[in-house]
């Protein structure tokens, strides 16, 4: 699933190709053909994202936002020029005669209002990529949890955006236990995290991946090869299970927890 740093990204993509333009909308697929119908030839005049979740904003009277959720196998796919015949179940096409854009798979694909988005903002937790959050509300939490501190991050009423990869590696950069307690973590510690979550995740929409190695742990830096992984990027922890730790070389562990792998290395993740 699409980590909160690639929903910003699409967000700003959006805005970019084809913000103040009118737009022309289709379902090839014909799962939202009444929602296309209404947005053809309006005008894109706003983007918005929360955590996981893509707003795309028109000039449609009484439905003001497409609201957007990849979940675990939609994408976008853009091109340039006039749009080909589609291929596959595209369920959204935005075009005009410069650029087009497909949307394929997402969980959700809506016409929402825009008392519906505030709702869905205040069912979501703090994003770190969203300058009105300073991640007071998540300590808020997170301090009084029993919980472990590597599930409340991927939680996305406490911590929106953040998935598998990013929990991984911020735990790892900040030495914590992932099976910590959240009430066991002290506030200079969390505002350590959530610092960091701010400065990895605003790199990741630059970059459009992930990486999360210090410069003195890059491939360059250490003379080994470049990481090989569909999710790319240089990282520490993730999917690096039964590998040497990049600082301390212990091995790298893999356990499930709540039905999703969890990277650590035991020597430099003690407290």
């Amino acid at each position: 699933m699409p980590e909160g740093h690639t929903i910003h990204r699409l967000a700003a993509d959006h805005l970019a190709v084809f913000g103040g333009r009118p737009v022309r909308a289709s379902s090839p697929q014909g799962r939202f053909d009444a929602g296309a119908r209404a947005l053809d030839g309006r005008v894109l005049d706003g983007v918005d994202a929360h955590g996981k979740h893509l707003f795309l904003g028109f000039d449609t009277p009484g439905a003001d936002w497409v609201h957007i959720h990849l979940g675990l196998y939609g994408k976008f796919g853009f091109g340039e020029g006039t749009a080909p015949a589609p291929v596959g179940a595209v369920r959204l096409r935005l075009a005009h005669d410069d650029a087009y854009a497909d949307l394929r798979g997402p969980t959700a694909c809506e016409l929402i209002t825009q008392e519906g988005k505030d709702a869905l903002h205040a069912r979501l937790g703090c994003d770190p990529l969203r300058d009105s959050d300073d991640g007071e509300k998540a300590w808020g939490r997170i301090r009084l949890s029993r919980t472990s501190v590597a599930a409340l991050l991927m939680d996305q009423k406490v911590v929106a955006g953040v998935g598998n990869v990013y929990r991984a590696e911020v735990l790892f950069r900040n030495g914590i236990d992932p099976t910590r307690a959240g009430r066991d973590l002290d506030r200079e510690e969390w505002e350590a995290i959530w610092a960091d979550l701010v400065g990895l995740m605003k790199e990741g929409v630059r970059n459009n991946r992930i990486d999360t190695v210090r410069p003195e742990h890059t491939p360059e830096a250490m003379g080994r090869p470049p990481r090989v992984d569909d999710h790319g990027g240089e990282v520490y922890v993730y999917r690096r299970a039964g590998a040497a730790c990049l600082v301390c070389g212990t091995e790298v562990r893999r356990e499930e927890l709540a039905a999703r792998n969890l990277f650590w290395c035991p020597a430099c993740q003690k407290n």
